[in-house]
């Protein structure tokens, strides 16, 4: 594990667990969340998953297990990779409280043991906002590439690279430390810091990041030999009418 993904896995073991039940709520009531419509949990993303029973699907930085349970719910065979051992806590009480079965393998995303799992899955599932935890997104997507079968399908959904340069005002920010085309790793806040007292955040570890434009990633994934078959660009959470997060669908 190098030096980058040590310290993210670090701080997605800081007290991670404790927060999914903040703000999820228990396994137990997520659970239950789930089950009122597993599609629903899909959002924006539910037409790739419209015919997945018995497909084998690697939901890679899967978290918390709140993609995977509705995607097992729906008949896949889902296996998650994730670097935190909290993160599995609370996906497999999740899927328990669900009546469901997933397999979760904590491990650093570039230690994916390649001679199990090379051309093993039907489909791959990243989304959320992971691509900045990686300081080679190029060995990332070859890795990805690998995972894949022969005309299996990658659904990659993350921030556009655009936001960092959009205030909630809509207009350009200028900080140096922003810049979009900054290629050095930075030391973040963890994405769920902010929910707890400002006197326990002073404990909570940093991230490492590094930050991709927008050709960076497509061009990525083209020349690790994926097919670029779609991409799209999505407003805010809020219907804001400024470019938010991306989705690419590639084919193997």
């Amino acid at each position: 594990m190098n030096e980058q993904s040590a310290k993210n896995k670090l701080a997605w073991e800081h007290r991670a667990y404790e927060f999914w039940n903040r703000r999820d709520g228990s396994p137990k009531d997520k659970a239950q969340q789930i089950l009122e419509n597993p599609k629903a949990q899909l959002k924006k993303h539910q037409l790739y998953f419209e015919q997945i029973e018995g497909k084998k699907i690697a939901n890679l930085c899967g978290s918390n297990g709140r993609k995977a349970v509705p995607l097992s719910l729906l008949g896949a065979d889902v296996t998650v990779f994730d670097i935190s051992e909290e993160n599995k806590k609370y996906a497999l009480e999740l899927a328990d409280s669900a009546n469901v079965s997933i397999q979760y393998v904590v491990t650093d995303i570039y230690d994916i043991d390649l001679e199990k799992y090379s051309g093993y899955f039907d489909m791959l599932y990243l989304e959320g906002g992971i691509l900045h935890y990686f300081n080679d997104i190029k060995k990332l997507m070859s890795i990805l590439f690998s995972l894949l079968k022969v005309n299996g399908v990658m659904v990659l959904s993350d921030f556009h690279p655009l936001r960092r340069c959009i205030t909630s005002n809509s207009k350009i920010q200028y900080q140096i430390q922003q810049t979009y085309f900054d290629e050095d790793l930075h030391s973040g806040d963890v994405a769920y810091k902010h929910y707890f007292d400002e006197y326990e955040q002073q404990e909570f570890p940093d991230v490492s990041i590094r930050f991709y434009t927008l050709s960076e990633i497509i061009n990525s994934v083209i020349t690790s030999g994926f097919n670029l078959m779609k991409f799209d660009e999505h407003r805010g959470w809020k219907n804001e009418n400024i470019p938010w997060e991306f989705t690419i669908l590639a084919s193997k």
